[in-house]
């Protein structure tokens, strides 16, 4: 009876051994994909679930944001500008199942396919492109990524380009056609100015020739001026006609006053 007694509680402590080792812990941002006898059984978690030691195993995956930096690569534009570029990648498993299932590390696949996608896609943009257009260029390599790792259960949320190098004698060439843009725009800008100057002397010229009192006006105008300086000798060159036109002035006013005392 004690034997019995003995093997009994020896298998109720290996049950209960058996049923402990199985409970298992996934974290809130964790999914367990579970396979029995090598076959996939299903997802287990976020939480507190049971598997059966030894006839079923699982393989956690993380299902939050990683962040990935892809090393510089050096490459080729399509107008021949060698450039050395690197990027940074976040993705997400968006299906655990397939990510297990479909591909052995879905981590290193998403890094290679990032590094194969950056070279093809600069190779198919001009230099101007991939420093003035990095938006649309981050957009399609993000739809390409993306695509290529959707089988895999992966999620393609961002790419960014983060440093593009191009070579020292090309910087240079594009530092001096800055300059040159630059330099011309000065010059259209001091051309435009000049025209419309002269535009303005036209204007200025055709007033005068219709109405010549005004010319009159601006030179005593001038004379003001020059006269509310100090220590400033001021010679005017008075036009004739002006001048005939003081002097019978005068003799006129000098006629009214000799018949007004001979009255």
């Amino acid at each position: 009876m004690s034997t019995e007694l003995a093997v009994a509680g020896v298998v109720v402590i290996a049950i209960v051994v058996y049923l402990l080792l199985g409970i298992r812990i996934a974290n809130e941002y964790e999914r367990a994909v579970v396979f029995t006898l090598g076959r996939y059984k299903g997802l287990r978690g976020p939480g507190l679930y049971w598997l059966a030691p030894i006839f079923q195993k699982q393989k956690k995956v993380d299902l939050r944001t990683v962040t990935v930096d892809v090393e510089r690569q050096e490459t080729i534009t399509k107008d021949s500008v060698t450039v050395k570029v690197n990027a940074v990648v976040w993705y997400r498993v968006s299906s655990p199942e397939k990510a297990v299932l479909q591909v052995v590390s879905y981590s290193n696949a998403t890094y290679q396919v990032a590094l194969t996608s950056l070279r093809n896609i600069i190779g198919q943009h001009l230099l101007d492109e991939v420093l003035k257009e990095r938006d649309k260029i981050n957009s399609a390599l993000r739809d390409i990524i993306d695509v290529a790792t959707d089988p895999w259960g992966i999620k393609v949320e961002m790419v960014e380009m983060k440093d593009v190098e191009i070579p020292v004698a090309m910087q240079r060439a594009m530092a001096q056609e800055a300059q040159a843009a630059r330099e011309k725009r000065a010059r259209i800008i001091k051309a435009e100015a000049e025209q419309e100057s002269a535009l303005k002397l036209v204007d200025a010229a055709r007033m005068i020739t219709d109405m010549p009192l005004a010319l009159e006006l601006r030179r005593m105008q001038m004379i003001t001026e020059v006269g509310a300086e100090q220590n400033t000798t001021t010679i005017v060159m008075m036009p004739s006609e002006f001048i005939s036109a003081a002097e019978m002035a005068a003799k006129a006013l000098a006629a009214k006053l000799g018949s007004q005392t001979a009255e």
